[in-house]
Formats: C-alpha cells, sequence, structure tokens
C-alpha cells in the first residue's frame, strides 16, 4: 500500500469519526447517583449465593461437595460431617460442616446451582456481593445460610430414630 493510498484511508475515516462524536456530543448523559438510584437488573442476573433451609428448619445442603466438583473457578470449599439423632442439621446421613465461597474467584456461572441435587445453592438476584478486604470476600456458611421460615427451629436438632432415611425429601404430592 502507497503512502498516497494511507492518507487517503486516513482523510475519508475522520469524517466518520468527527460525526460518531458529534452524534454523542449532544446527548443527555445517563448518569446513575449509585446507592440512592440503582439501575434494574436483568431478569437473567445472578447475584449473590444463598443456602436454603427446608420448611421444617433443616438445611438442604447434604455435603455432597457436588457445587465446589462444578464449579470452574474453585471457589467454593465444602467439609462434610455425619449426621446423628441429637445433632441433626439436614435429611440423610452427612451436612455441610464448612461451606465457604470465595467471591473474589466466583464468575457467577451458576454451574454449582445447577449441579445441587437437592437445590440448596441458589443465585439470587436481589445483592451483589461487595467487600473492604479479601477476607471479608469469602462468604462461609453462617453469612450464607438463610435463616429458618418463621415457627420452625434452627439448627441443630434432635430427631428421633429412623425419621430421616434419605438424604432428598421427595416432593409433595400432587393433587388435582
Amino acid at each position: 500500500m502507497s503512502i498516497t493510498d494511507k492518507v487517503v484511508a486516513v482523510v475519508t475515516k475522520i469524517p466518520v469519526g468527527f460525526a460518531t462524536v458529534l452524534k454523542t456530543l449532544f446527548r443527555k448523559p445517563v448518569t446513575v447517583q449509585y446507592p440512592e438510584q440503582t439501575k434494574p437488573m436483568s431478569a437473567r442476573f445472578r447475584g449473590r449465593h444463598h443456602l436454603k433451609r427446608y420448611d421444617d428448619g433443616l438445611e438442604k445442603c447434604i455435603g455432597c461437595a457436588l457445587c465446589a466438583a462444578a464449579c470452574p473457578a474453585d471457589a467454593i470449599y465444602v467439609e462434610a460431617a455425619e449426621n446423628t439423632n441429637e445433632e441433626r442439621y439436614s435429611p440423610g446421613e452427612r451436612y455441610a460442616k464448612t461451606y465457604e465461597i470465595n467471591m473474589l474467584r466466583c464468575i457467577f456461572c451458576g454451574y454449582c446451582e445447577d449441579a445441587c441435587p437437592t437445590n440448596a445453592i441458589v443465585l439470587e438476584p436481589i445483592e451483589f456481593p461487595t467487600g473492604y478486604t479479601r477476607d471479608g470476600m469469602i462468604y462461609v456458611k453462617d453469612m450464607l445460610l438463610e435463616p429458618p421460615p418463621a415457627g420452625a427451629p434452627a439448627t441443630p436438632q434432635q430427631t428421633p430414630a429412623g425419621k430421616y432415611d434419605r438424604a432428598i425429601l421427595p416432593f409433595p404430592p400432587i393433587t388435582d
């Protein structure tokens, strides 16, 4: 390409650039006064993680660590422990003794939500995780676990022997 061809290419692109600048110069700026004002989130927005509970107050997480295995960013750490009838946290044999999510590593893909067999971990579009330190961005089980429903006891609970023989409680029967 000769020098004259380069000059012609540059000279023809300059008016296009000026037209773009003039087109946006007279638009009203879009400024959101955060945190007093917020922009509406997309319907597909995946926000902060929450650990859910059953209606009787037991935790849905059974400590299987499938969410940690499915996480491409390796942001989830789960350590399981054994349930007893004197101290029951979830139905079945195990519960998540330690559940941590490193929000600095999380890419909010939702694979943990898809991998969970009990629908215990849910990404809800209600808030975006923020923090001032690295330690503040590691969310532990107490921060993730939702409170028990009204009238239901918190965990651990005492249960009679043989009450929970399955890790995943069946769905209620469909009545017509």
